[in-house]
């Protein structure tokens, strides 16, 4: 589990990228998921970018990319008694990050805070509020959390790198470019030797490890 100074750090971190992800996204303009959501959804409020995703738009297009990947669809429809292969594990994935969890979809680092939920990692998922509780027979969290714990960490990097990419199609060039404009530490101070001795890991460390 993450300390409280951790905790507090990410929280900082997260509204440094709100700013930086809307100064970037309106210099170099959006692209539209087709039929669905303005990408760059950094551009708008956040009520605003929250109600114009629709998981079952875009989960399509992770599966399209990842073919393998587990479906996780085979779960009962309360109303219909029917199986609903529309409720897929990638959807509900989707709807966790953003709906439950409030976090942005278009940056890895918090894909990789959502991914640790899932593991044990991070913060608790509450099965009472989890995507798919209300309407399958089967809450299917106790599943999806199987199946996301069986992958290793290539496989969940591959996993957030689509994700990213299709909320964020220039991710990568942006990366490109803030690395090219940051000057490298080398050149702008001088190194300094550490005071004292190095930091004793904190309790939940080693479970960082696995991601």
């Amino acid at each position: 589990m993450y300390s409280n100074r951790d905790r507090t750090a990410i929280a900082w971190r997260r509204r440094t990228r709100w700013a930086i992800a809307i100064g970037l996204f309106l210099g170099l303009g959006s692209s539209v998921l087709p039929g669905s959501i303005p990408v760059a959804v950094g551009q708008e409020p956040e009520a605003d970018w929250r109600r114009q995703i629709n998981p079952r738009i875009v989960w399509p297009r992770v599966y399209e990319q990842l073919p393998e990947f587990p479906q996780g669809n085979d779960y009962i429809d309360r109303e219909t008694g029917e199986v609903d292969d529309k409720n897929t594990l990638v959807g509900r994935l989707i709807s966790y990050h953003v709906f439950v969890k409030n976090r942005l979809p278009m940056f890895r680092l918090d894909w990789k805070l959502t991914l640790a939920d899932y593991l044990g990692a991070n913060e608790a998922i509450d099965p009472e509020n989890y995507p798919g509780h209300l309407d399958l027979e089967e809450n299917p969290l106790a599943g999806d959390r199987a199946i996301l714990s069986q992958l290793n960490r290539q496989e969940r990097e591959q996993l957030i790198s689509v994700l990213v990419n299709i909320f964020n199609p220039n991710y990568n060039k942006l990366v490109e470019a803030n690395s090219r404009s940051t000057p490298s530490r080398e050149a702008t101070s001088t190194p300094t030797r550490p005071s004292g001795p190095p930091p004793l890991p904190k309790p939940g460390d080693a479970d960082l490890l696995k991601l």
